[in-house]
């Protein structure tokens, strides 16, 4: 009897115990403006063997900041895998002023970008997860719950966008290595009021992808994450990526979703335009017309 009962017990759980969250709290470090903070959990990751390649103070968005880093195991996976796989080359570690830290759920987010082919990745993804947890501590999750079992077909609603969505495209029928170019001669130039945060580019595979900040008081992304929830600020920056002769998004009724699983209808209809206005930004970025 005890059996059987253990075995229930197991079964009425198991379903709860294969649900992630999008990011982890991490050990607090002291409170100071935000480049102070920055400053202690960049040491953390060096000195792990991360590589910070961009920092991002969001415009309108005060006493929050998000360092990106990458590390060589996972940017082997992404060169195996190729194509829009690029997405999942940047980890994202966002800070307050008051010392908190978060970054993101590894398992979480890319088993969401690689889909079918996360299970050969798997060995490499836990490992840097394990690393991120060694250098910056691991608390609790948060953000949200997602089945595991649904995040290789990710939807926050039955018929809304997905990981290969066509309204991801932002331009085509251009060489790599004029997309790549246009892309940071306009994010160099500030148009549509955006700048770069990081580049990770692999010409060897033609694909790359470029964090952007979209800076522009009315449309940037401050008035929309603080919507939203800035506790989950891991989630930016938005990115662009290059696949190709392709250049697109992640389009945002999956990408802001993907970030923010916990929030509710009610929230996203209130940033109903930001789709919109994202797609239109990086198509300017690429180098299109909005």
């Amino acid at each position: 009897m005890k059996r059987i009962l253990a075995l229930a017990v197991l079964l009425f759980w198991a379903p709860l115990s294969w649900a992630l969250s999008p990011y982890v709290q991490a050990s607090k470090v002291s409170a100071g403006d935000v480049p102070a903070v920055m400053a202690q959990v960049e040491r953390k990751l060096s000195k792990a063997g991360f590589n910070v390649v961009g920092k991002y103070m969001p415009a309108g968005l005060p006493g929050v900041g998000v360092l990106v880093v990458t590390d060589k195991a996972l940017l082997d996976t992404v060169r195996k895998l190729g194509g829009n796989n690029i997405v999942g080359a940047p980890i994202r570690i966002g800070v307050k002023a008051d010392g908190s830290v978060s970054y993101m759920n590894l398992e979480y987010w890319l088993r969401a970008y690689f889909r079918k082919q996360y299970p050969m990745s798997e060995k490499s993804v836990k490992a840097t997860q394990a690393k991120l947890r060694k250098a910056l501590g691991a608390g609790k999750p948060f953000g949200g719950d997602v089945d595991t079992k649904d995040l290789a077909d990710y939807q926050y609603m039955f018929g809304m966008e997905g990981f290969e969505s066509d309204k991801n495209v932002l331009i085509e029928n251009v060489s790599f290595e004029d997309a790549v170019k246009s892309i940071q001669e306009n994010l160099a130039r500030g148009v549509g009021k955006t700048s770069k945060v990081y580049e990770i580019i692999m010409p060897d595979k033609q694909i790359a992808v470029f964090g952007v900040a979209m800076n522009d008081p009315k449309e940037g992304e401050g008035w929309w994450v603080k919507t939203v929830g800035v506790d989950n600020i891991a989630a930016l920056p938005y990115e662009i990526y290059v696949v190709n002769n392709k250049a697109g998004h992640l389009f945002a009724r999956f990408r802001i979703a993907l970030g923010w699983p916990a929030v509710g209808m009610g929230s996203f209809m209130r940033i109903v335009e930001a789709p919109s206005v994202i797609h239109n930004t990086l198509t300017v970025v690429a180098g299109g017309a909005p």
